[in-house]
């Protein structure tokens, strides 16, 4: 006999004569069984390989906007930029792609965008390592671009969550004021770029919602929240400030949201369906109009023309105001899609409304709004992939169902429930779907009509497992009552017969999984048990030989030889939430509760020591996540939404896809003589031009005499180079956002062909750019 490890938390003891492995979970043995294949070679010593594939973020499904605001904008690339758990998404509507930066650690709260519409500032909340050590909350500072990391603010200063961010943005940028979501909600202001903090001070004992800079005066910040409006002014490394005078007019519960018009007078909505201006430099309003939603205003947007957008909460109203404040256009958002959280600009007349039942809708007050992103409300439990189609399922405390398009990105199909769900299973032929909820109740659907087929109840306590036998022949029901309740299918699926109930778990059912012929089932319990039933009569197996060989449809338990590896030294026995092996048997992935998802080898069983067990990691994503394949999905239970992700194809090739070649340019052809200027441009992803920062998603079709010569970057940065040769003498055609010089003079000749962005908004984004 030989054991490896130390310690109570983590032991593994390997009987040669049992043929057996033994784990502690909390000082409790679970002893695992060794194929008869794999017990002659079999050593703890062994080493697994690192797997050939690792995990690309593919795409996030879902919005927060439940509990934060101001957190939806569109960038000069054609993306909109938000924020959902840990990851900020970059997700270009036209092309159907979204990009992903990845660098926070836990749940982010805020998001703010600097003057240059390049570099972001996203603030997180606080949170725990696995080993138990605090993540501190902080601001990281990143570039939209190249999705690098630039500055890390205020680790070790905030205390709970940095709930709100801002750039300065008359002054280039370069200050940024965070407010931190402690109890005395202090107000800092930072030179971000050096990464030292000017000043803080004490904000407010109540609620802080916003917090932004004036557009026009760097010295001006206001802050607004529970009972307040506060214009602050910074002075000598100070900050002082003055309450906001309501004077005739009612004291708002809450003020939750501003915005500033183009004289820089200061618009805010609050609780009471309320818009007040406040004039420029002055603490008093100057106009009011009263009533202007039935409930909340919950965010506010000033347009480029002039006018202005608000959005209600319980009315749901995307209003459209002249300049003189009079109505000029509205629209109800549907009821499905919640009240209005934040309003964005778009290109044109196109709005972008965040919800708060994590929804994110295009349209326009003139044409009305369809959905773009669809989330859940409230943490998600359930997961399950279709057996034969891109299509997956979630479900969760929210009672709804959505049936989602892999491909599409979208739900085909969504379906309010009675009770908070808990689990998911797909009939082998796809057509039935069995949800289990929190009452003890469990439904079957039609997968097609999204119909209800049939509900049942098993106990009173909530069904956390839902699975059919792969023959079709079975469904088992786990519940936390410690039972697995058995039930013959017939029908497709649609006719199920309780057959009886499996007794013998002492803690309530985590984990189930059938074998491959159909012929048993393996449950995980609480109490870190591992049981083997007969589901022709409901009656443990007891005999190891009788399992020991056998081959197992799926891989969902985390018990169990072929996945104990995945257990890291120390862990208390909850920490892995779901593991899920590929449909070829080769890779094993776990998520934990710390946000991690990880790739093993499978089978993955050999004891694993901490820093030390070979797998790919990505980075944190959200707590109580689950995964299935198909490609890998990726339920972020708490975050209300789920990831996909996709595999490279080997661990040393480079994770860029890179874009194909544009079509319809020909390859070089130089004259043999003649004066030639070469101007060569670095691509970043998405076609961005890193000089003066503007985007372009082709070649300039209107440049006469230009040819242009795509090849892989070898700088990692960028994705392609692009060489121009343009033939000097010849007259280019005007600039179109400079009509009174040519191309050739204008210093934004490298100009978003295609796109509609005003070349005034883009000298104003970098002043040192002048046009005449």
């Amino acid at each position: 006999m030989s054991s490896f490890g130390a310690g109570k938390t983590k032991e593994v003891i390997f009987s040669v004569e049992d043929g057996s492995v033994k784990m502690f979970l909390r000082g409790r043995p679970v002893p695992m069984m060794i194929p008869d294949e794999l017990a002659p070679t079999y050593s703890l010593d062994t080493r697994s390989e690192l797997p050939s594939c690792r995990l690309k973020l593919d795409w996030v499904y879902g919005y927060r906007g439940r509990d934060c605001r101001a957190n939806l904008y569109l960038l000069p690339t054609g993306e909109i930029v938000y924020f959902v758990a840990s990851v900020a998404v970059l997700y270009s509507v036209e092309e159907q792609r979204q990009r992903h930066y990845l660098g926070h650690n836990d749940d982010i709260k805020c998001l703010a965008i600097h003057p240059d519409m390049v570099t972001i500032a996203t603030g997180q909340v606080a949170g725990t390592t696995k080993e138990g050590k605090p993540l501190p909350p902080h601001v990281r500072i990143w570039d939209s671009v190249s999705l690098s990391t630039l500055h890390v603010l205020g680790l070790g200063v905030f205390d709970r969550a940095v709930c709100c961010v801002g750039f300065s943005k008359s002054n280039g940028g370069n200050l940024l004021c965070a407010v931190d979501e402690s109890n005395d909600h202090m107000l800092s202001v930072w030179d971000w770029a050096k990464e030292t903090k000017v000043v803080d001070v004490k904000c407010s004992n109540e609620a802080v919602l916003v917090a932004t800079f004036h557009p026009t005066d760097p010295t001006v910040l206001i802050t607004c929240g529970k009972s307040h409006i506060y214009f602050w002014t910074l002075e000598g490394g100070s900050l002082s400030k003055r309450q906001g005078l309501f004077e005739k007019h009612e004291k708002p519960k809450y003020v939750l949201c501003v915005t500033f018009l183009e004289g820089g007078d200061v618009v805010t909505g609050d609780s009471g369906g309320n818009l007040y201006v406040w004039g420029k430099g002055g603490n008093r309003i100057t106009q009011a109009v009263l009533g202007a939603h039935d409930g909340g205003v919950f965010g506010l947007c000033a347009l480029r023309d002039g006018t202005l957008v608000s959005g209600g909460g319980r009315d749901r109203r995307v209003v459209l105001w002249g300049s003189d404040y009079s109505k000029l256009q509205e629209v109800e958002v549907p009821e499905d899609f919640g009240p209005v959280r934040t309003v964005a600009e778009g290109h044109g007349d196109t709005l972008y409304v965040g919800t708060t039942r994590n929804s994110i809708l295009q349209g326009s007050v003139h044409t009305g709004f369809s959905l773009l992103v669809q989330g859940h409300v409230e943490e998600l439990w359930g997961l399950a992939t279709h057996p034969s189609r891109a299509q997956f399922v979630t479900c969760g405390q929210d009672k709804l169902v959505h049936l989602w398009s892999s491909d599409s990105h979208q739900p085909l199909w969504s379906r309010i429930i009675e009770d908070p769900a808990r689990s998911a299973g797909f009939h082998p032929s796809g057509s039935v779907l069995a949800v289990g909820t929190v009452t003890g109740r469990w439904l079957l659907l039609d997968t097609e009509t999204h119909d209800l087929v049939a509900i049942h109840t098993d106990g009173n306590e909530q069904i956390s497992v839902v699975s059919f036998s792969p023959d079709g022949a079975y469904l088992a029901v786990g519940s936390h009552d410690n039972l697995v309740y058995v039930y013959t299918v017939d029908q497709g699926g649609r006719k199920v017969s309780r057959l009886g109930k499996c007794s013998g778990h002492s803690s309530f059912i985590t984990h189930l999984d059938w074998a491959q012929d159909s012929s048993c089932f393996v449950t995980n319990s609480g109490d870190y048990e591992i049981l083997y039933w007969d589901p022709a009569t409901c009656k443990q197996i007891t005999s190891a030989d009788a399992v020991r060989n056998m081959e197992w449809a799926t891989a969902t338990c985390v018990l169990g030889f072929g996945v104990f590896g995945i257990w890291s030294e120390g862990a208390d026995g909850t920490d892995i939430n779901a593991v899920a092996r590929s449909h070829d048997g080769k890779l094993l992935a776990s998520a934990d509760d710390f946000g991690k998802v990880h790739l093993f080898s499978y089978p993955c069983c050999q004891p694993r020591v901490l820093g030390k067990w070979p797998s790919a990691a990505e980075a944190a994503l959200s707590s109580g996540i689950r995964v299935l394949f198909r490609p890998l999905v990726a339920s972020l239970g708490p975050a209300w939404k789920n990831a996909p992700r996709k595999f490279c194809k080997s661990a040393g090739d480079s994770p860029r896809d890179l874009p194909p070649r544009p079509q319809g340019h020909s390859q070089p052809s130089f004259p043999n003589s003649g004066p030639w200027e070469t101007a060569v441009c670095k691509f970043y992803p998405q076609g961005r031009w890193r000089e003066v920062r503007v985007f372009a998603s082709w070649a300039p079709p209107c440049i006469p005499h230009s040819q242009w010569l795509w090849f892989p970057s070898s700088e990692p940065q960028f994705l392609w180079e692009l060489e121009l040769s343009l033939e000097t003498g010849n007259r280019l055609p005007p600039c179109p956002f400079c009509p009174r010089l040519a191309m050739a003079s204008c210093p934004l000749r490298m100009v978003p062909w295609g796109r509609p962005i005003l070349c005034g908004f883009l000298h104003s984004a970098h002043p040192s750019i002048n046009c005449p």
